[in-house]
């Protein structure tokens, strides 16, 4: 599963706006583009001072110095002293810019393919067939389960009628970009965004084990209408009304 290595996030950089600055349209094609380009040359190359970059990408270091102030007020870069090993000449060091924890996670990692690399070991392990399957789904339910306190507490601790929103609050928090809304019968929870999507590709039993969690901490059957590893442009879940009429005590229980 190999993808370049660009900015995943390309909304990270953000710009003001002055009468001095080009258009919109000129922005998200020519400044964004720059400064992903410098990041990525960080990335590349390490730790690096404005002139370094101006030399690397053939820019003056003006415009470096520019980019490199909107990318530090983004979390995207930061300042460093710039290191130096045996006689140090006089003068201050140069500064160096460095990729933040945040500007590294804006790069695809790896990640996807070492979990689907983990999964496909477990479903081998298992002895491949209905057994793997089953030894993927154990796995994607002990995920599940292992996230349950701090799910189960946002809904339990919201009124029953405001239970799926208070779901999707929580899932928002954890990156799932959620929203609740109403729809005939019932309401609708729906994940703009699946950290996993990639993997759920190879994988249906972490969509699977999702609904179920889902049923479980709502304390009802909900269906699931669309997924994002399955090329829908959402991830949508049905929840029936009268999903909330459990009591507190078994709102995290799927009725019998």
């Amino acid at each position: 599963m190999s993808r370049s290595r660009e900015l995943r996030n390309n909304g990270v950089v953000k710009y003001g706006v002055s009468s001095t600055e080009p258009p919109q349209e000129e922005l998200a094609t020519g400044e964004r583009s720059t400064r992903n380009r410098i990041a990525r040359s960080v990335l590349d190359h390490g730790p690096s001072t404005a002139a370094d970059l101006a030399k690397r990408l053939g820019l003056t270091q003006a415009a470096v110095r520019r980019h490199l102030d909107s990318l530090v007020a983004e979390n995207v870069v930061e300042p460093r002293e710039q290191r130096v090993y045996g006689t140090r000449t006089r003068g201050r060091p140069a500064k160096v810019f460095a990729l933040t924890d945040c500007g590294r996670d804006a790069f695809d990692q790896s990640y996807d393919q070492l979990a689907a690399d983990a999964l496909h070991w477990i479903a081998q392990a298992a002895g491949g067939g209905e057994k793997g399957e089953a030894a993927v789904a154990a796995f994607a339910r002990a995920r599940f389960a292992a996230q349950a306190g701090a799910y189960r507490a946002a809904v339990e601790a919201a009124d029953p009628e405001d239970r799926t929103e208070a779901l999707a609050r929580a899932l928002s928090a954890d990156g799932y970009a959620a929203t609740a809304r109403n729809a005939p019968v019932g309401e609708q929870l729906c994940q703009h965004h699946c950290p996993v999507a990639h993997v759920a590709e190879q994988y249906p039993q972490l969509c699977e084990a999702e609904t179920e969690f889902f049923s479980e901490l709502l304390g009802t059957h909900v269906q699931r209408l669309a997924t994002i590893a399955h090329g829908d442009g959402v991830c949508t879940t049905f929840v029936p009304k009268n999903t909330h009429s459990a009591s507190a005590s078994t709102a995290g229980r799927n009725p019998a």
